[in-house]
């Protein structure tokens, strides 16, 4: 597996990389997003957003709700696993209607539930590495999405 690093120095950078993300990553596929609390993974998936006609505004974390779904010129679904006790009550919320839909679904704190997501995802770890840069860190499990994370690489470099 192989991983490519990607340094935002701002979040214009961050929303660079989400439009690229927009471009490459298939319809169905799950993204899994970890990072510290305020790293950015909000950040990104509103970039991705944005480069799918809707308004950044509109996505907000779903830490609350637990899950929001949007609709543009791509579905997203966007979960927050952050309150979430264990894999049973992640699993009592049904994610695998979402994994198994037409939209990409990004996980926020997937580490946290990482044993029920599906083997066949992209990762994403965000670290913050000052006030506004952070470092993506995207890799794909198993190698069958490596030719995403490629198409990624030479999109950005």
């Amino acid at each position: 597996m192989t991983e490519f690093t990607f340094d935002a120095a701002s979040e214009a950078d961050t929303d660079r990389l989400g439009a690229a993300l927009a471009e490459v990553v298939p319809d169905g596929t799950v993204v899994g997003l970890s990072g510290t609390l305020g790293a950015g993974k909000t950040r990104l998936v509103q970039g991705v957003a944005a480069a799918c006609g809707l308004r950044r505004d509109e996505v907000v974390s779903p830490t609350f709700v637990l899950c929001q779904s949007y609709r543009a010129a791509r579905a997203l679904h966007h979960m927050d696993a952050y309150r979430i006790k264990d894999d049973d009550e992640f699993l009592q919320l049904g994610p695998e209607e979402y994994f198994d839909s037409d939209a990409v679904t990004f996980v926020e704190w997937a580490e946290r539930v990482a044993d029920c997501l599906p083997p066949e995802r992209i990762e994403i770890h965000v670290e913050v590495t000052g006030e506004q840069s952070r470092r993506f860190r995207i890799s794909a499990a198993p190698d069958a999405l490596q030719p995403v994370v490629n198409s990624l690489a030479e999109r950005l470099n």
